[in-house]
């Protein structure tokens, strides 16, 4: 049965990494997968899903106006496809989360998402928020702080180094931008302790 799933995360856990692994393992097994990321993060190139570690992939994109169920609807009707796999999913808007969860429920294809759980002011993205209330599985990705302990939260650094305390939700950026923490060194680094 196909579900909607929710693979979160802060910065650089290895999401990208974990949905590149897990489309290889279909297409391993003589399946096809369609991976799909966001036309906004092209820090890999546009169009391509890429890790840390040095692998990569060739992705559809989507931008805030794309019909994702018309998009998934499209390749399922020009070939076999077992799986979808979404990066950077925290940029999908409500409607579209649930244009996923139809194309889950009425072409009865799973969907995978990757993506992260908050953003450095720790607030849920919208597109986190809806995959939060509707996917039928979550698992969270982890990774460490500096101290060790799991962490939940990510720093925005600014051009001084300094951790942002406002801005836009979205900047495109790395590790020279995004630190993540565990919530006590995040509420330090924002200055609540």
């Amino acid at each position: 049965m196909a579900k909607l799933y929710f693979h979160y995360s802060t910065m650089n856990a290895g999401k990208s990494t974990n949905l590149l692994q897990a489309s290889y393992n279909y297409i391993e097994r003589g399946m096809q997968t369609m991976l799909i990321t966001a036309r906004l993060d092209a820090r890999a190139g546009e169009g391509r899903i890429a890790s840390r570690i040095g692998i990569g992939a060739a992705a559809e994109t989507f931008t805030p106006d794309t019909d994702m169920f018309g998009l998934i609807a499209a390749r399922l009707a020009a070939g076999p496809c077992a799986c979808v796999f979404i990066d950077e999913a925290q940029f999908l808007s409500e409607a579209q989360v649930w244009q996923l969860a139809r194309a889950v429920d009425d072409l009865g294809v799973p969907v995978m998402c990757y993506g992260l759980r908050v953003d450095f002011r720790g607030q849920l993205f919208p597109g986190s928020a809806a995959l939060l209330a509707l996917a039928d599985e979550m698992r969270e990705v982890r990774t460490i702080c500096h101290c060790g302990k799991k962490a939940t939260m990510v720093v925005r650094l600014g051009p001084d180094g300094r951790p942002a305390h406002d801005g836009a939700q979205v900047q495109i950026g790395g590790n020279e931008t995004y630190v993540s923490l565990c919530r006590r060194h995040w509420r330090e680094a924002m200055g609540e302790a």
